[in-house]
Order: structure tokens, then C-alpha cells, then sequence
């Protein structure tokens, strides 16, 4: 539920982050979901916890919105599945407003909580400042350390990824797989040596993931995606990357 009383806002310039939203409640979601994009955020939505986590995996948002109680699997299951291989800002949204429950959420995993009825510019407000304190932890490092290949550079400390002159947007996961390729240029490297090593071991996905995340790498690094130079398939073996 949302509290009735809202002063007017005025539209914040467009951001780059990515929001999910994971609310059963249509109207709730519908809400988040509207004056998120107002704000300029790109926002995906769910329904349905097992949505939502398949979401979260695949497309790796830079925050989530989610729900404590919802059908498939609830909010907690949701952060502890997350919590084992990723780092992403959760802010927990429900109607119990018990210290108890606030509690649980926070061990569970998530960074924030939000107690139902509240305000869009509560929400907001909180987005914003879980955004702030993940890029901060980002910045803390002692030097830059830079990968080349080409016009390729990615740069460790900031988590940039150049080619030429162009800034490319890529997801943490493209980052993360990148990052590997570039530290073993030459090497064949198999669909199961890649989840165990950018993914790790405790990833509940299959190898198809490495397929679709190589696919949407290409897509921003290779001058023609359709016929790719930099990240060559080896036929029944796995990858190479060739820069």
C-alpha cells in the first residue's frame, strides 16, 4: 500500500542503473515501477518470487526492490539464493513492520528495509543512497590496474570497459567474464571452467548461462557480433579469446 499523501516531484535527469521490482501486489508494483522510470532508472518487474530470481540472475540489476511475501518463492529465499554468488543492493519491502522481521531480513542479506504503507520518495531516496554506497565501495582501491586487447581497455578500479573512445555499458556478470577472458588470452576455455570461475561453484544454473552472457558480450565488444573476431567458439570445447 502506498501512503495517499504525496507532494508533486519534479523528473531527475536519466540514470544508468538498473531496478528490479518484485511485488505481487499490482498495484504497488505499477506504482515503484512509474516513478522509478520518472526518476530516469531503467526498471524490470516481477510478480512472482521464482520470476524474479531468474530475472535477477540473468539480466543482474544494479539494486532490487523486493518483496517479503510473495507466491513461488519468498523474499528471503530470494535473498539467500542471491546472496551466495552476488553482492547486488536489496532493499526488502513488506507489510510486517516487527523488529523481529526487520531483523531476519537484514541477516538474510538485505542492505535496507521498507515498511508498507510508504512513501515514493522514501523509495526514491533509498535507491539512491544504496546506489551511492555501492559505487563508493567500488572506488576503494589502491591503484588502477588496465587490460588491454586492441582498442579494448578495462580498467579494474573504476570497472570501465572502453573501446576507442566509446564507454561500453556492460552488466557486473559481462564485467566479471571480460575481466577472465582478458586475463587468459589464448587459452580454450570450457563452458564448465567459466561458471566455476566467474559464476563460482555454488551457481545453480547450467552451462547454457556462459552461452547467453558470451552472446551479450559480443554484442558490445566485437565490431561485428555476427561474426565475431575477439571470442571465438572452439566446437565442443568451449571458448577462446583472441582480443
Amino acid at each position: 500500500m502506498v501512503k495517499e499523501s504525496e507532494e508533486k516531484m519534479v523528473s531527475a535527469p536519466a540514470n544508468t542503473a538498473t531496478v528490479l521490482v518484485v511485488e505481487d501486489e499490482e498495484a504497488l508494483l505499477m506504482a515503484m515501477a512509474y516513478h522509478l522510470r520518472r526518476e530516469g532508472y531503467e526498471v524490470l518487474t516481477a510478480a512472482r518470487g521464482d520470476d524474479g530470481l531468474r530475472i535477477a540472475r540473468e539480466q543482474e540489476p544494479n539494486i532490487i526492490v523486493l518483496d517479503l511475501m510473495l507466491p513461488g518463492v519468498d523474499g528471503m529465499g530470494i535473498c539467500r539464493a542471491l546472496r551466495r554468488d552476488t553482492q547486488i543492493p536489496i532493499i526488502m519491502v513488506t507489510a510486517l513492520g516487527g523488529e523481529s522481521d526487520r531483523i531476519a531480513g537484514l541477516d538474510t542479506g538485505a542492505d535496507d528495509y521498507l515498511t508498507k504503507p510508504f512513501g515514493m520518495r522514501e523509495l526514491l531516496a533509498r535507491v539512491r543512497a544504496l546506489l551511492r554506497r555501492a559505487h563508493s565501495q567500488q572506488a576503494i582501491e589502491p591503484k588502477e590496474d588496465l587490460l588491454r586487447a586492441g582498442d579494448l581497455e578495462l580498467n579494474t578500479v573504476r570497472r570501465e570497459v572502453r573501446r576507442g573512445n566509446d564507454l561500453l555499458h556492460l552488466k557486473p556478470r559481462e564485467f566479471e567474464l571480460l575481466l577472465f577472458l582478458l586475463r587468459h588470452p589464448g587459452q580454450v576455455l570450457s563452458r564448465e571452467h567459466l561458471l566455476e570461475s566467474v559464476w563460482e561453484r555454488d551457481f545453480n544454473g547450467d552451462e547454457r548461462t556462459v552461452d547467453v552472457h558470451m552472446r551479450w558480450l559480443r554484442q558490445k565488444i566485437e565490431p561485428d557480433a555476427a561474426n565475431p573476431s575477439r571470442i571465438r567458439t572452439v566446437r565442443g570445447s568451449g571458448y577462446i579469446f583472441e582480443g
